[in-house]
């Protein structure tokens, strides 16, 4: 029995301005009728908040910026330190890593803090004009501390 296929293709840009290489999925369907719920764009996070990161984060030693599957991240070795990205909601937000005693803080302050629920010690920021670049500028420092090798932090 022959199935239909059904291809989706995304173009995005990464931070630079680049374009990302086109990610073509090709997958078969069943007979029954399918519906696609449209997916919402990620915007890309504005180039001066990534400079205002970088600012912060180059800084570290050994610390770099990449491009991510989605914005940008800062690593140290193969550790991430720091992820701003886009959500499909429009909202921009940073992810980070932190001691567990902060992290159960975060979990209990609610907006504009986060706790991720992929990682025992990753929360984040939703940014917003709102943002304290002081207390951000703290929270990435200790990130970096918790990934980084010890001979660095």
């Amino acid at each position: 029995m022959h199935r239909p296929t059904i291809e989706v293709s995304q173009l995005t840009t990464l931070a630079e301005g680049r374009p990302r290489p086109q990610v073509v999925v090709t997958a078969s369907v069943s007979q029954a009728s399918v519906r696609l719920a449209p997916v919402s764009e990620r915007p890309d996070v504005p180039t001066e908040t990534v400079r205002r990161l970088a600012a912060i984060l180059d800084a570290f030693p050994e610390c770099h910026s990449e491009d991510a599957w989605t914005g940008v991240r800062w690593r140290v070795g193969q550790a991430t330190v720091a992820h701003v990205f886009g959500g499909e909601d429009q909202l921009y937000r940073i992810m980070f890593r932190a001691e567990p005693d902060e992290v159960m803080a975060f979990e209990h302050l609610g907006h504009p803090y986060f706790r991720a629920g992929w990682s025992s010690n990753a929360v984040g920021i939703v940014l917003d004009e709102a943002t304290d670049w002081d207390e951000l500028r703290e929270l990435l420092t200790d990130s970096y501390c918790v990934q980084a090798p010890a001979r660095l932090a």
